[in-house]
């Protein structure tokens, strides 16, 4: 009766000479390489797409999509005039807008997915938007 070379890994008595099946060298590079070729799969399949913050601004005619760290001016065209959109510093915000009563001007910064600004009488809309899907984000508001 042969013992182990490694009694607490019987696994490594595969390489021993006395074992019925003998694995070379190039045997146990294959089967390491095929072992991180298998992780590596499940880092790539199970890997997050970027689905990043995004801002959604929506006109009468056109929509522009922006992601959040993004620093842009917007100029969008409406009934009325022009809303002025400004994304900076990972907020947006409504800078100026034709409307009589600016409650568009005066909400301020927006800054997390679900939040939004709009002026109707402009047929203005602001949005941030988020790419995921499995309720991340979610608050005590929610509930």
């Amino acid at each position: 009766m042969s013992k182990a070379v490694f009694p607490l890994f019987p696994i490594f008595s595969l390489f021993s000479k006395n074992s019925p099946i003998l694995f070379k060298p190039l045997d146990a590079v294959v089967a390491l390489l095929s072992l991180g070729m298998v992780v590596l799969s499940a880092f790539v399949g199970y890997a997050k797409p970027y689905n990043g913050v995004r801002v959604s601004i929506r006109g009468e005619d056109d929509t522009w999509i922006f992601p959040l760290d993004a620093e842009e001016t917007v100029t969008v065209a409406g009934p009325l005039g022009d809303t002025v959109v400004e994304i900076h510093g990972n907020k947006a915000r409504v800078l100026s807008s034709p409307c009589a009563n600016q409650t568009c001007v005066a909400q301020g910064h927006i800054n997390a997915a679900g939040q939004w600004v709009a002026c109707l009488p402009n047929n203005a809309f602001v949005v941030i938007e988020s790419g995921e899907r499995n309720g991340e984000g979610l608050d005590a508001t929610t509930w």
